[in-house]
């Protein structure tokens, strides 16, 4: 054990001990189950000593959402000791996931917390990143308070990786180092999500429909992509808009620099940005440091739909994999290869509904980069339907926008094919036909 450099005169208050990750895993035994902290928190530190155990371990179930950094969950040497049971399926979790060493919850992100503390599915040992502790004892979560809150206060074991370079962010995130079983302190680079998306003629046409239909007053909720960093492009001419939103990035902070967003009309928390975690680059996660207009919470609170219905406006901007004739929206699945998950699209599509003057936006490309139709007759064989189609409202692509809410299935179907790409309307056209008949 070694204590940690003295960073604060108030430091001596607290009595801090670090250790080893090797140590520290040694009381992950067989049969337990392991939290792993997600998205740019990832504790890559603690999981590669967790996976330096694999001879010693087996039937060890590991449950996290989106995780980034350098870390194999598809090693071949690991799939005896490892069960990854993914809460949503990323990148670096898609092959295990759909593998017999690996499998996905479908849950809405607002209830995976309720998994925990309800002894669903109760954690032995949770593995997270925080930032250092401050002269109270206080670390904090930081760019992921989201589902990480829940597992730390009900896991058994909590084990820290303490990293100086982990920003310390003001909401629901802040944990006294009593609760930790073990810190170790690395100083490493917070993983970052490349921000250099490819926009595109179809994009920035998508960009600008989502744009125009969002009024001065309202409150946004988006993800990181090509598509809503085209959104926020367009909309540096509003005025007054407000942040409540599960995950935040880079193409945020101009607008809060420019005062775009000042979260003056929102009803709950005015005057700050609600999220629930962040991935982006150094400089969001500099620009979230220690700031008080930022407030990171709990994902049961960022994403209830009865909290996100009270604050005006709600603009929930969402994309799809494709999306049937009648309105069903499929997200998450290629057929039943599992390629991400249900997530909060439906919390915010059900809040933004809510909300008065709300705009629940389904925004997609109306084909593939390889000319498929994303608009399609029926979802392929296996489809996981994320959003239902009575809980669509507006469907966007580069050809307009279109309400479907009120709409019978009759005229979704046609007001859909409008905005397929022309190569596909005619085969649309066909399909509408046997389906329904003669127009």
């Amino acid at each position: 054990m070694k204590k940690p450099p003295d960073s604060s005169p108030h430091n001596h208050m607290i009595e801090i001990q670090y250790t080893t990750a090797q140590e520290a895993l040694k009381i992950v035994k067989p049969g337990n189950r392991v939290f792993i902290h997600g998205s740019a928190a990832t504790p890559v530190c603690l999981v590669e000593a967790l996976q330096d155990r694999h001879h010693e371990l087996n039937n060890v179930e590991l449950v996290s959402i989106t995780t980034l950094g350098q870390v194999n969950f598809d090693k071949p040497e690991h799939r005896k000791s490892f069960f990854f049971n993914s809460l949503f399926v990323s990148a670096a979790t898609r092959n295990v996931a759909n593998s017999q060493n690996g499998d996905y919850v479908p849950i809405f992100l607002s209830q995976i917390p309720q998994l925990f503390r309800k002894n669903i599915l109760p954690i032995d040992v949770a593995l997270v990143q925080v930032s250092p502790p401050d002269a109270h004892g206080y670390c904090s979560l930081g760019t992921s308070v989201d589902v990480a809150r829940a597992a730390v206060d009900t896991a058994k074991y909590v084990i820290a990786q303490v990293n100086p370079l982990m920003p310390r962010t003001h909401g629901e995130g802040f944990i006294h180092v009593s609760r930790f079983y073990a810190m170790v302190l690395q100083n490493s680079q917070l993983p970052e999500v490349n921000y250099d998306f490819q926009t595109s003629p179809v994009i920035e046409k998508i960009g600008y429909h989502v744009a125009s239909m969002i009024e001065n007053g309202a409150t946004l909720q988006l993800g990181i992509g090509a598509i809503p960093d085209q959104v926020l492009k367009n909309l540096t001419t509003h005025q007054n808009l407000g942040l409540h939103t599960e995950m935040f990035s880079d193409g945020i902070i101009p607008l809060i620099e420019q005062g775009v967003i000042n979260n003056s009309q929102k009803k709950l928390n005015p005057g700050r940005s609600v999220t629930a975690f962040m991935a982006g680059t150094r400089k969001l996660y500099d620009f979230v440091h220690d700031n008080p207009a930022i407030r990171v919470m709990d994902i049961s609170y960022v994403n209830d739909t009865s909290i996100i219905r009270q604050n005006p406006k709600v603009a929930a901007i969402n994309s799809a994999i494709e999306i049937d004739l009648t309105g069903q929206v499929c997200s998450d699945s290629i057929g039943t290869y599992q390629f991400s998950g249900i997530g909060g699209q439906m919390d915010f599509i059900r809040g933004a509904s809510l909300s008065d003057g709300g705009l629940p936006i389904i925004a997609l490309p109306s084909q593939t980069n390889k000319g498929i139709s994303r608009i399609v007759p029926f979802l392929k064989e296996g489809a996981g339907v994320v959003t239902a189609r009575g809980h669509v409202h507006w469907v966007v692509t580069e050809y307009g926008t279109v309400n479907l809410f009120g709409k019978n299935l009759k005229q979704r179907a046609q007001a859909l094919i409008q905005l397929a790409h022309p190569n596909h309307r005619e085969s649309l056209e066909r399909a509408y036909h046997q389906r329904f008949g003669q127009a």
